[in-house]
């Protein structure tokens, strides 16, 4: 479906030079009394790189609808990552590199929107935040009691999120999973 460079959004999914990309970012740019321009920043959602792109505002851009499946993410073996549909319970397993950055927030039973282009698996859209438990993190320093000084801790998925001082191992933690930053604890 093509749609007017000045709709896109970002999360949508469009086909540009024969690819499919997500867009991650949208500025529209009206320099003065020059025509306006819409500044993109798209993922591959084929080799996961990044591209930046320019398009006129007069210029079509092919939006392409994915079919959405929720999925229970089961476990990972050799790189390969299984998936349950909630609906008629058959399994399906990805490969780590279609799912990106996805596998440092997959943990057992986590609901995901696993995204389909004509019958092919593409990747999976998650939840906005998880909860994940610290498996290690140093202990804070004591008499270090200023807030915004952050520490790294490794989670159950192996990623490593900046979290505050007082955080601790068998923390679980909320994280956004579009930034990869700590929220706060949960419970």
């Amino acid at each position: 479906m093509l749609i007017p460079a000045t709709q896109l959004r970002v999360g949508m999914v469009v086909k540009y030079q024969n690819d499919l990309y997500r867009i991650t970012n949208v500025v529209h740019i009206t320099p003065g009394n020059w025509r306006g321009m819409v500044q993109t920043k798209m993922r591959s959602m084929r080799s996961g790189t990044q591209a930046e792109n320019r398009f006129r505002s007069e210029d079509k851009v092919d939006r392409i609808t994915l079919e959405q499946h929720e999925m229970e993410f089961l476990y990972e073996a050799d790189r390969q990552y299984h998936f349950m549909n909630t609906e008629n319970y058959e399994q399906i397993a990805l490969e780590a590199e279609a799912l990106g950055d996805a596998v440092k927030y997959l943990t057992a039973n986590l609901r995901v929107q696993l995204e389909l282009y004509e019958g092919k698996p593409m990747g999976v859209t998650l939840p906005k935040t998880v909860d994940l438990r610290v498996t290690h993190t140093e202990p804070a320093l004591r008499g270090a009691t200023v807030t915004n000084v952050l520490k790294p801790a490794t989670v159950e998925t192996g990623a490593v999120i900046p979290v505050p001082g007082f955080v601790a191992i068998d923390d679980v933690i909320r994280v956004d999973t579009e930034s990869g930053e700590y929220l706060s604890r949960a419970k």
